[in-house]
């Protein structure tokens, strides 16, 4: 045995979950190390796709992915990729080669340490022989417990060198390490300001997703409201005071109602400009507390009057216990009947009336997915590329739970959809993925279309085709003067004929009507995507957009 298949070995026995990558000659032996000892690969069409695939996966599954490269140029075309987990924090693994020691004039060569902290990343290397293990099981470490992206470089001279005598045939998975109890102080702290307030919020990030059960029974006896911020949207589906997404996808109603909190409580949930609005649904007198693990998380965006660091679910139980013993009976505070009338009435969009735009030719964005709602099962992953459509899906898919919403958007690129929707039904096999997309996204990874069809991913990919970047032509669109949108504008596509050219299942939708080819597929084997290639009405800029577009 060699180093290559010694880390491959080390790293399915501590636990990885699923690998994606393309294969080169660099990392052909780390990768069938890998399959060898069990861990499922999925090859991609780009390395790009890969990275974004991998960590969708660790997203939904709650594993540490793994994505392999080859050095030098297969690392760098998952640049995006990796950035984009590095800045969510998702624990994953980049196994990648890098150019021997003193192949000092490779062609590629690049300084992948230095490559990985541009991105965010944890740089790491497998150093020796002697260290492979040490070095392998300290990068897992890293990403399972600090929920890090590390990028581990194990140069070709290292590969292969041969395994060193002795070397241990059994590794114990590494199992996540201890959650963080807040202060006594701090947990006093909160419970009363929770003792105090009339109308508390709870708004849930992805730091939260493990604390649903304590926060539901935190705000059930504390009388707040919950939200969410959109990684995290699903987390309290099926509550009666929900108030669904907090910040640019809160429908009117829901902004209201967090705008007049006089406490809103950030659970694993930095209350950046997204989620709050640029500070718009801040009232001014409204006390400001943030829970999260990561110390330098709180206050990162907004002043706070009250930093709590630990985890989220002993947070909560134990703010619960010291509120309880103040506080005995549950305190109806925002939870009145007049509030629970508002929310069931006004905090879902599909509660929302729509005037149709529809026109012969295109389709109202709105009305085409309120009807995929309803015409959809209700056991689905949603995952949403970027752009100006990207509210739609968001907002009127309705999801199972937290389990239900893939958002890979910490980067806000385009093009990374469909690789999250692969990775994330690979993750989540017994539910329906869909995936929201823009024509200029989808096109911009398009090459993974043949992977969701090798794969037979029973995928529903509905493509909102304003043949344009949308979002430049509605924000640069609205100055005063005219402006030349030839480079954002294109002839239309026909999305439709290049699934099925692909091997999928494609359909042209313009009206309601053209939806029955959706039923047909539901009805059917569902064996191969379905791209519906959805002709949009012009929605004058989405809602939304304004505020996007302030952060930039």
């Amino acid at each position: 045995m060699n180093v290559a298949a010694l880390v491959g070995r080390t790293l399915a026995k501590l636990g990885a979950g699923h690998a994606f990558g393309v294969v080169g000659s660099g990392n052909f032996h780390l990768t069938n190390a890998l399959r060898g000892n069990g861990v499922p690969f999925t090859a991609a069409r780009h390395e790009g796709g890969a990275a974004t695939m991998a960590d969708a996966y660790s997203r939904m599954s709650g594993l540490v992915s793994v994505l392999s490269t080859h050095q030098g140029c297969g690392l760098s075309n998952a640049a995006t990729g990796i950035a984009e987990a590095a800045k969510s924090r998702t624990p994953m693994i980049v196994l990648t080669a890098d150019a021997a020691g003193a192949a000092v004039r490779s062609n590629f060569r690049i300084d992948q340490d230095g490559f990985a902290r541009s991105l965010g990343a944890v740089p790491e290397r497998v150093h020796s022989a002697a260290s492979a293990v040490a070095d392998t099981v300290r990068a897992f470490r890293t990403a399972q417990n600090e929920r890090r992206t590390v990028v581990l470089s194990v140069p070709l001279d290292v590969q292969a060198q041969p395994a060193p005598d002795g070397t241990p045939d059994r590794l114990m998975p590494v199992l996540p390490g201890g959650r963080i109890r807040p202060d006594a102080v701090l947990v006093r702290g909160l419970a009363d300001c929770l003792s105090h307030a009339k109308r508390p919020v709870f708004v849930a990030g992805r730091g939260a997703r493990a604390a649903g059960s304590e926060l539901k029974m935190l705000a059930a006896h504390s009388g707040a409201l919950l939200a969410t911020s959109a990684v995290a949207s699903g987390l309290f589906a099926g509550e009666e005071f929900n108030l669904g997404i907090a910040g640019g996808f809160s429908t009117p109603e829901t902004a209201a109602l967090i705008s007049e909190a006089d406490l809103i409580i950030g659970w694993g949930c930095t209350l950046n400009m997204w989620t709050m609005r640029h500070g718009s649904l801040i009232h001014p007198d409204a006390v400001v507390v943030q829970v999260d693990v990561e110390d330098s998380a709180l206050g990162a965006n907004r002043d706070i009057h009250l930093g709590v660091l630990g985890d989220c679910a002993v947070t909560a139980a134990d703010v619960l216990a010291e509120l309880r013993a103040v506080r005995p009976e549950p305190l109806e505070n925002y939870r009145t009947a007049d509030v629970a009338g508002r929310i069931a009435a006004g905090s879902r969009w599909q509660d929302v009336p729509v005037q149709d735009i529809s026109t012969p030719e295109q389709i109202d964005p709105r009305v085409l997915t309120l009807e995929l709602d309803r015409l959809l099962p209700a056991e689905r992953l949603v995952s949403v590329d970027s752009g100006n459509f990207m509210g739609y899906p968001s907002t009127h898919l309705t999801v199972p739970d937290e389990f239900g919403f893939c958002f890979t958007q910490a980067f806000q690129s385009i093009g990374l959809g469909l690789s999250t929707a692969i990775g994330a039904a690979l993750a989540r096999p017994d539910r329906l993925p869909v995936l929201g997309t823009g024509d200029g996204g989808f096109l911009m990874g398009i090459s993974e279309l043949e992977t969701a069809v090798r794969l037979r991913l029973p995928l529903v990919a509905i493509v909102y085709n304003d043949a344009a970047y949308g979002a430049e032509v509605h924000h640069f669109g609205a100055a005063p003067e005219p402006v030349d949108m030839a480079a954002v504008t294109f002839p239309d596509t026909d999305i439709a004929a290049i699934a099925r050219g692909c091997g999928a299942a494609g359909i042209t939708v313009r009206s309601t009507a053209d939806l029955a080819g959706v039923t047909e597929w539901l009805a059917g084997p569902r064996d191969a995507p379905l791209v519906i290639d959805a002709k949009i009405a012009n929605d004058g800029g989405a809602w939304w957009l304004a505020e996007a577009f302030k952060g930039h």
